[in-house]
């Protein structure tokens, strides 16, 4: 259970409920995690970008949980006079990396003459579609992954924890591909809230059920109720032992 905690906590916490949260059900979760950020070095066409190596004039300015790629989009933020800041979203056709001096120049104030002698590698990512001329060297970008976290019950006949890699554009209903299993065996999924093996609640800022409108989620908080395989003889009566863990998560900026 304490993978699951774990995992689950992370992805949620990072999470942005503004445009990411896409299904929020008793027993699953669908929304795009960040898998990885950085900021924008250079511009290399309409279209492709570069950005800083993973240390850069000993600064880290690009992390990765892992790589991204072409199911994945890339999210640029400009910063400007409100109400105009925004996020840009674009889907990823391509990431890839190469060399720092034709991807991210020490011109760029992103990376040093030191950094270029060393050939250091940068990162390039093409992108689905131009980008407007407001997003420019310095602006920061996330990379996130659209996936679904579940309660499902395997060949096996035991209920797991899955996740399924889903795409970043598509219906909720066929966007999302084999479920792989992380963590379990839990109890069966039940209706009944204080029995299912996993459950979620959505809650909004004043503490209101959020389940239906996704935009308002603030909080998620998440139960897992293991399945024991084995059981007890204890004073002469049988008993199955069980074991559940809670936790609340807050998302990020909505607290």
């Amino acid at each position: 259970m304490r993978d699951a905690i774990e995992v689950l906590t992370t992805d949620i916490r990072g999470m942005s409920a503004a445009d990411t949260a896409r299904l929020l059900a008793d027993s699953a979760m669908e929304f795009f995690a960040t898998v990885g950020s950085s900021v924008l070095c250079q511009r290399l066409s309409p279209s492709v970008v570069g950005l800083p190596p993973a240390s850069a004039s000993g600064s880290v300015l690009t992390s990765f949980a892992t790589l991204p790629d072409t199911g994945d989009l890339a999210v640029f933020y400009v910063d400007s006079a409100p109400p105009t800041s925004r996020w840009y979203k674009y889907r990823i056709v391509a990431f890839n990396t190469r060399s720092i001096a034709t991807t991210c120049a020490a011109s760029s104030s992103f990376a040093s003459d030191a950094d270029v002698a060393s050939g250091a590698k940068a990162y390039a990512v093409s992108l689905d579609a131009p980008l407007p001329g407001v997003v420019q060297g310095g602006s920061p970008v996330r990379f996130i992954r659209r996936g679904r976290y579940s309660l499902y019950r395997a060949s096996d006949g035991d209920w797991y924890l899955g996740y399924r890699r889903c795409n970043a554009i598509g219906a909720i209903a066929s966007a999302c591909g084999t479920i792989q299993p992380l963590s379990g065996p839990y109890r069966a999924y039940s209706p009944d809230a204080n029995q299912s093996g996993l459950v979620f609640k959505y809650f909004d800022r004043a503490g209101g059920d959020a389940q239906s409108v996704p935009s308002s989620l603030a909080r998620v908080e998440v139960t897992a109720r293991a399945a024991s395989r084995q059981s007890l003889l204890v004073e002469g009566r049988r008993w199955t032992p069980a074991d559940s863990a809670h936790v609340a998560v807050a998302v990020r900026n909505r607290l």
